[in-house]
């Protein structure tokens, strides 16, 4: 019988962080821009892509759709080509990626009809797809759900047509999904309560390089005027937010000092604030910001999830971890997510007081963490597992990193780079 083997970190900690560490691709903004290469049989060339696992599900996805696709992660580009020759997303690629379900408004839009498989993903409770089903509904979609896939048809001509759809709660998916369905409806739609992110915006800008005319994305009403096709483009993914945060988290919590290249200052107001308030020093020129903690104690802050501009639920993790190591008492509470506190157990293995109560965590400070054998259970657990592993006393070893091979990448030769002792073993 063969025995398959999983990945983990192992990390020694107890070294202050000091370098330069250039910023990839946002794979939030990579996977729906991906997606959208359904709307078009022409070339999309897009750039700044980083190699992650679910760039790769998401190619094998479009590859199964009937796309034709050209990878070359050492240059960060994907060259798409061609019309898609099937509408179903099956459950085999579905189940490991929760984006897959923003394949349902461009197929549906192109093809006229689109099953797709209920998602899968991260476990951090439950991200409902009735948002996406009722805004696909108002633009005259028939949907089902049957055997556990969503599907849905363009009644009368095959052809989704304008709508008015207001968003019950913000969602980025939601967004996105209904944003890109509506390129090819007959007339305008608008959706109020839209998403505000960065990767909303960025996504609108790849639509409208092909010929999609959108108008007030990164704001709360988007209006799409439909039409008939859209063509080819080239464009470059915009920065990973998360990313940076997480690189300048893990400098503040080594007491070191982390200069992050290629990033997007603007989209990251909240968090930077937040780390002022936590002591670090932080610098922003152009594209470019450092975090310097070198002889400086941690401040506690108190940290409340928001959609954007507010704060990030996907830094919670991480902030939680520098409220570990504070002077002092402070809160972090999850808006987003109920059920995105699962790393508080593990850092509490490592010596953290964290105490869970219903939708806050209470952090009293520690003077240090000690080296432990911890499992992350989605994506920024484990990075706020790894950054825990590099400020904390001893070894450290991070189980189920293939979360982490889904949205970082090559992180342990960038941490190696700053100075980190952490390698992948078996």
């Amino acid at each position: 019988m063969t025995s398959f083997k999983i990945a983990k970190f192992q990390i020694e900690g107890g070294k202050a962080l000091d370098g330069e560490v250039q910023i990839s691709g946002a794979k939030n903004a990579a996977l729906p821009i991906l997606l959208c290469s359904i709307l078009t049989s022409e070339k999309v060339v897009l750039k700044n892509v980083p190699d992650l696992a679910d760039v790769k599900t998401c190619i094998q996805l479009l590859e199964d759709l009937g796309k034709k696709c050209l990878y070359e992660p050492q240059n960060g580009q994907i060259t798409l080509e061609g019309a898609v020759t099937s509408f179903v997303a099956s459950y085999e690629l579905v189940k490991t990626m929760r984006a897959s379900i923003m394949a349902l408004g461009p197929l549906v839009a192109y093809t006229g009809k689109a099953e797709v498989s209920l998602p899968g993903g991260c476990a951090i409770g439950a991200r409902p797809v009735d948002l996406h089903i009722k805004g696909l509904k108002e633009m005259g979609a028939q949907i089902r759900l049957e055997d556990g896939y969503i599907k849905a048809t363009a009644v009368g001509l095959g052809r989704l047509h304008g709508g008015h759809i207001i968003m019950d709660k913000v969602s980025v998916t939601g967004t996105e999904n209904l944003m890109m369905a509506a390129t090819l409806a007959e007339g305008e739609t608008v959706i109020e309560n839209a998403a505000l992110e960065p990767e909303v915006i960025d996504l609108a800008s790849c639509l409208n390089k092909m010929g999609a005319k959108i108008e007030g994305a990164g704001t709360s009403r988007v209006v799409i005027n439909g039409v008939e096709k859209l063509n080819g483009c080239t464009h470059a993914i915009v920065a990973d937010r998360i990313e940076t945060g997480t690189y300048l988290i893990a400098g503040i919590a080594t007491h070191g000092i982390v200069t992050c290249h290629n990033t997007m200052p603007s989209t990251l107001d909240a968090l930077l604030q937040k780390l002022r308030d936590a002591n670090a020093l932080i610098t922003v020129d152009g594209t470019s910001i450092t975090a310097d903690m070198r002889n400086r104690q941690i401040h506690p802050v108190d940290v409340v999830t928001a959609p954007h501009p507010g704060f990030p639920t996907d830094m919670q993790a991480q902030i939680t971890v520098l409220n570990a190591l504070a002077s002092g008492v402070s809160s972090v509470t999850e808006t987003i997510f109920e059920n995105r506190f699962m790393h508080i157990a593990e850092l509490n293995r490592m010596g953290a007081h964290l105490e869970i109560r219903g939708n806050t965590v209470i952090c009293e400070g520690v003077a240090s963490l000690k080296g432990a054998q911890v499992m992350s259970s989605d994506l920024r657990a484990s990075a706020s597992l790894v950054i825990a592993g590099l400020a904390a006393e001893g070894i450290t070893i991070v189980d189920r990193i293939y979360h982490m091979d889904r949205g970082y990448e090559h992180i342990e030769s960038k941490i190696r780079m700053l100075g980190g002792d952490i390698k992948r073993i078996y």
